[in-house]
């Protein structure tokens, strides 16, 4: 049976316990910011508390060492791993053998959701800000990217933009002009690997390929410049034809790659048989560029 003694007394404890509980949130909030709480018809301000994590590596799963996101799984011990590591371990813990995969690590998942880092391309310009691990996604379609020369012993790296101005001013020599809308040379020696195109006078690069295999040769067409929204959009028609023989290549949507690989593409790509070249040691190609915008107006 509950007195009204005894129920005073709860009520003056959970009234004590609140108020210790408000006074530890305030003193030992260090740059929280203030949050209002509408009671009644008062305004009560608490501030939320914030800290430093020193080393990000503890938000890694300690099995494959990617970024922890959720789910996030612990077996009876505490040891914790990321879902596809328990599903790699068939539901057996690396550190103890015990089960892991079936209970969830509920504090660690809302520990991860709450570290916010900056973009890995903070330094020049990029001001986003992502939960832990999510930074990595939006790296590849970031803006402020670096991307890479595609000439031969030159080590700039810089914006898709500055790239394109450094190119014009110390490479253009080595590469052809191309404008929006008409067809365009692309001729090259199969051995040079690679014809660099600019559009007009410090415009965007465009990177057309070669790679020689047993069978024939491959070709691909890339715009140098980071997959980001609005930067660089291209489609292009690539054809190439020798007397009787033709075959053409196009994509809607030109690939976009921040760096020049030499290794032989998976997809994507232009491919001439060995016989159709009949012993040519170039290619006498066309191509033919467009701004995917200025394509979308036309159609409308």
């Amino acid at each position: 049976m509950v007195t009204d003694t005894n129920a005073e007394q709860v009520l003056a404890g959970e009234a004590s316990s609140s108020h210790l509980k408000r006074q530890r949130l305030s003193s030992l909030v260090e740059g929280g910011e203030n949050v209002g709480e509408v009671t009644g018809d008062e305004v009560t301000t608490t501030e939320v508390r914030s800290g430093m994590l020193l080393d990000l590596d503890l938000l890694d799963c300690p099995v494959c060492c990617h970024a922890l996101t959720n789910p996030i799984f612990q077996c009876d011990n505490g040891h914790i791993a990321c879902s596809a590591c328990c599903i790699d371990l068939r539901n057996k813990c690396p550190s103890c053998t015990l089960p892991i995969g079936i209970h969830r690590c509920r504090i660690m998942e809302r520990v991860v959701e709450a570290i916010m880092v900056p973009c890995p391309n903070a330094k020049r310009g990029c001001t986003d800000k992502f939960s832990y691990g999510k930074e990595l996604a939006h790296e590849k379609e970031c803006s402020f990217a670096l991307c890479y020369c595609p000439a031969s012993d030159c080590n700039y790296a810089g914006l898709c933009k500055d790239l394109y101005r450094h190119y014009h001013a110390n490479h253009r020599g080595y590469c052809e002009t191309f404008t929006c809308g008409f067809n365009a040379d692309a001729w090259m020696h199969i051995s040079d690997k690679i014809l660099v195109l600019q559009e007009g006078r410090g415009g965007a690069l465009v990177a057309v390929q070669c790679f020689e295999e047993e069978q024939g040769v491959y070709v691909t067409v890339n715009c140098i410049a980071p997959f980001a929204p609005g930067v660089s959009e291209f489609s292009y028609q690539l054809s190439y034809s020798h007397g009787d023989k033709s075959m053409s290549f196009g994509l809607d949507e030109m690939d976009r790659i921040q760096k020049v690989s030499f290794q032989t593409p998976e997809k994507d790509f232009m491919f001439v048989p060995h016989y159709f070249l009949n012993g040519r040691e170039s290619l006498k190609m066309k191509i033919c560029i467009r701004r995917r915008g200025e394509e979308q107006e036309k159609k409308t």
